[in-house]
């Protein structure tokens, strides 16, 4: 790839001023109903997303109903014990939803349901801190997500919550994941492509809990994974199958226009992907995933504003519409919405 081609990517900053050369696409059935189950909002010191911009997205022209957020270490209380500094993520998060009730933004119902940060390491510990949560929630709450993303390469940046080796297998870890479960909430399973059989030790070991793969699995194309994408997909797909025989365990259909994954070169073009570029690379992925989980277990998901390194919200909702066109009108509903209702009990 040549030198005039390339652009640095920069890890969770889009670039506005290169999507907007993305070409403006016709709304695929503008009027499915469509619940993205995953993004986040922040206030970083180089990126703002917030309730405007994501109004912005999901205002292109799809038709989102709720959405549900998710954590990202996003105004976490300033002071208090440390467990307890994440419930101002949940606080943060229901008053956007509140706002959002309102009606004054629009239809859509944003944050209707909330995943946000406990410590699982604690173990039974972190029961009291799930139950300040759906205090805090004011009924959105559902559920938390703790990063595992591990990897010995240096060339890939671990989960924000600096997880070590090992995390899932923990004793501690585990009875925390328990707890999730006892209290009728989810579990956010978000790591890397190589520890998928640690999800499933993991899922089997706790069974009680609905677990919700984040991003098909968290397939790496950057360090050592860089240009083995044929042997990454074989790996990948193997033990995401064993994964999909674990009744509790449900996958996320996104996260492929990450800065990590296999399609990095999308964001090394002079202009961004069309819908029809990124559903064609995609394809392999997102089919194995709905063969695999069958569409009751599966929810598209924009991951914004992360995937929008990679494509604007229009363009990707345009993706998953062509990569479901084959679906019956009863799957496409589980896809863009009835999974993630039912799951988030929206």
């Amino acid at each position: 790839m040549t030198a005039t081609v390339q652009r640095q990517v920069r890890s969770h900053v889009p670039d506005e001023a290169w999507l907007a050369k993305q070409a403006r696409e016709e709304i695929l059935e503008p009027g499915l109903p469509i619940v993205d189950p995953h993004h986040h909002l922040w206030q970083h010191a180089n990126h703002r997303y917030l309730l405007d911009e994501l109004l912005a997205d999901t205002g292109s022209g799809h038709t989102i109903t709720h959405t549900v957020y998710i954590d990202c270490r996003s105004m976490y209380r300033a002071d208090g014990p440390v467990e307890m500094k994440p419930i101002g993520e949940t606080e943060f998060a229901n008053g956007v939803a509140a706002m959002s009730a309102s009606g004054i933004y629009g239809p859509t119902l944003a944050c209707a349901g909330i995943v946000s940060y406990v410590d699982l390491a604690l173990g039974d510990r972190a029961r009291p801190v799930l139950e300040a949560h759906v205090v805090a929630g004011n009924g959105r709450f559902r559920g938390t997500r703790h990063a595992g993303g591990w990897d010995p390469s240096p060339d890939v940046r671990n989960s924000h919550t600096n997880p070590p080796q090992g995390l899932y297998a923990t004793a501690a870890y585990r009875a925390g994941v328990a707890q999730l479960g006892a209290l009728g909430l989810t579990y956010e399973a978000w790591q890397y492509h190589p520890q998928l059989k640690e999800v499933t030790a993991l899922a089997r070991a706790v069974p009680q809990t609905t677990m919700v793969l984040n991003h098909c699995g968290g397939p790496l194309g950057i360090g050592p994974y860089a240009g083995k994408t044929d042997a990454v997909f074989a790996t990948w797909k193997a033990d995401l199958q064993e994964l999909a025989r674990c009744p509790n365990v449900l996958v996320k259909l996104g996260g492929l226009g990450m800065d990590i994954g296999p399609f990095v070169a999308h964001m090394q073009r002079p202009a961004p992907p069309s819908s029809a570029e990124i559903a064609a690379a995609w394809k392999p992925w997102i089919e194995t995933c709905i063969e695999a989980f069958g569409p009751d277990r599966c929810m598209f998901e924009s991951n914004f504003p992360v995937d929008k390194l990679s494509t604007g919200y229009a363009v990707l909702w345009n993706a998953f519409k062509r990569l479901a066109a084959g679906a019956s009108a009863s799957e496409k509903t589980a896809l863009f919405s009835g999974t993630a209702k039912r799951v988030y009990r929206l």
